[in-house]
């Protein structure tokens, strides 16, 4: 089993900066794909960015030029730098993780508890 923790969430005044973090522990023998989403009240989850084992991003329009997604490979950790924060980015930002516990199992996908962002003056 693979667990998540993700830690830096909080509240921000506009244009403000917040860095996420996610963590990820267990039965891991690799990590590939690393993402983070959203979800705001009343609102699909959002794919944000994500960030595969060769470093290669993507990210949502809405944040491009914003965020910035990267990986620690040693630590098993996926980052989204988060500037000039604006308001309709308040959300739950939740971590998924795709990774395999042996060479030869599947790649199964986890997910982190969320932590709340909240961009207000």
């Amino acid at each position: 089993q693979v667990q998540l923790v993700e830690s830096g969430g909080g509240l921000v005044q506009p244009g403000g900066s917040l860095r996420l973090s996610c963590a990820a522990s267990g039965n891991i023998f690799s990590i590939y794909n690393m993402a983070w989403y959203r979800q705001a009240p009343g609102k699909q989850r959002e794919l944000v960015a994500t960030i595969i084992s060769g470093g290669s991003t993507n990210y949502a329009d809405s944040v491009k030029g914003r965020f910035t997604i990267s990986r620690d490979n040693t630590k098993n950790t996926v980052y989204l730098q988060m500037d000039s924060l604006k308001p309709e980015d308040t959300a739950v930002y939740c971590c998924r993780v795709g990774g395999s516990s042996t060479a030869t199992s599947p790649v199964r996908y986890y997910w982190g508890q969320g932590t709340q962002v909240t961009v207000s003056s």
